[in-house]
């Protein structure tokens, strides 16, 4: 097969800390590689020379020429230079800026390889991580959209060289980006007006970051540049009418929503509820309505008051919701809380705080469900739980992040000695 240079779409610099010179004196010197698989991280598997090879922007088959950046023992981190022979799961990507933006890294995959990285990756993480065996079978819901899909983005804007768009791999520098293919059509719009005053010398010099979210009334923006970028939005959803703002978290593809709530809240009902990292109340709302009490906790402050405005409109009195981090809140109350037939927990990527998982333990819900966005993290967590006499009933994904390594879980959990 011929030989297909790779040009300006360099790996990723995986991993942190210092780089140190690679065994043998080899950083900076070139490897051939077959890659295996993708692990966590999205990263490709490789071994050559007695040497662990992690190289980004891969796809399993490939043959590449690599060149070795930096190492920690015998694993090394490299840069793809050349494609030697391309995977059958290999395309090309249509993104002028793949590679050198940071903001996707699976678009050299067609999407059925993309899935199936992705269960690979929960996969790897449950049983790396988690020490749990994982079903199987994990199969991962695909999008409808696999482009034009993310309603919400946050743009880099570096006044003194007048660029505007996403920071480039692995850095702070803003990659100047015109045309975003996983950008909602209104958010591309968005995009393309704010680069017309960026032009015109019209954006506030002090924003160096700019937050746009789409909601079913158009795009909100902040810092406002456009009067009728300040209005809040919103999103009908399955009965349920969700306000929030660009400064609030909403998911991102909105495609799947719907089927990733459901997921969540799978047939659970009863008498109290205790719903975590709740934001504006996309799994409160429903939860107030099988639940004779609810108790939401969120620690950003705006995203609480949208989640207590949303139940107030929705006519729901029987949920509360506090304004507090759930990790200090929980280990201070969990003594005096009521034991929740159900908890539901859906937090940032970092995963849930330890001592919100010791108190979990503590309050022993009957039920749980945990919703991640962050695979390794998850299992981290699970791992604690299923210790702490939990099991796992069931496990569904969801692909919210289309051309990007993340991937959205849904995990619930019973007591064990209940066996069911």
């Amino acid at each position: 097969m011929k030989r297909r240079r790779q040009t300006a779409r360099r790996g990723p610099r995986a991993g942190d800390g210092r780089a140190r010179e690679a065994p043998g004196g080899r950083e900076g010197a070139a490897l051939e590689v077959t890659v295996e698989r993708i692990l966590p991280g999205g990263v490709g598997l490789a071994h050559a020379e007695g040497l662990t090879v992690l190289v980004g922007l891969a796809a399993p088959g490939d043959r590449l020429r690599v060149r070795v950046e930096r190492a920690r023992g015998k694993t090394v981190f490299a840069a793809l230079e050349e494609i030697l022979e391309p995977s059958p799961a290999r395309v090309e990507p249509p993104c002028p800026y793949f590679g050198r933006c940071g903001g996707c890294d699976f678009q050299q995959l067609n999407y059925g390889a993309q899935l199936a990285a992705k269960a690979e990756i929960i996969r790897d993480c449950l049983r790396r991580v988690g020490h749990v065996e994982p079903p199987a079978d994990i199969v991962v819901e695909p999008s409808p959209a696999e482009w034009r899909y993310r309603s919400r983005a946050r743009w880099q804007h570096d006044p003194v060289r007048r660029q505007l768009g996403y920071y480039e791999r692995g850095t702070h520098r803003v990659c100047d980006v015109a045309e975003c293919p996983v950008a909602a059509p209104r958010v591309q719009e968005r995009l393309t007006r704010l680069r017309e005053s960026l032009r015109e010398d019209a954006l506030p010099p002090d924003a160096h970051e700019f937050e746009a979210v789409e909601g079913d009334g158009g795009v909100a923006l902040s810092p406002a540049v456009e009067p009728e970028d300040a209005r809040e939005q919103w999103r009908l959803l399955g009965g349920e009418r969700y306000r929030f703002d660009a400064g609030c978290f909403f998911q991102i593809n909105h495609a799947l929503l719907e089927p990733l709530r459901d997921a969540g809240l799978g047939d659970a009902s009863g008498a109290a509820a205790l719903d975590l990292y709740c934001g504006v109340g996309l799994f409160t709302l429903p939860l107030a309505r099988r639940f004779a009490r609810v108790r939401g906790v969120e620690g950003h402050p705006a995203a609480a008051d949208y989640a207590r405005r949303n139940l107030s409109d929705a006519g729901l009195s029987n949920a509360t919701v506090e304004t507090a981090a759930v990790g200090p809140w929980l280990a201070a109350h969990a003594g005096g809380l009521e034991r929740p037939d159900f908890l539901l927990l859906d937090p940032p990527r970092a995963g849930a705080e330890p001592e919100a998982v010791r108190a979990i333990l503590e309050l022993r819900p009957a039920r749980i469900s945990y919703v991640s966005c962050d695979p390794a993290t998850l299992a981290r967590d699970l791992h604690a739980l299923t210790s702490g006499g939990y099991h796992i009933s069931s496990l569904r994904a969801f692909d919210m992040f289309p051309q990007t390594h993340h991937v959205e879980t849904v995990v619930h959990l019973r007591e064990s000695f209940l066996n069911i």
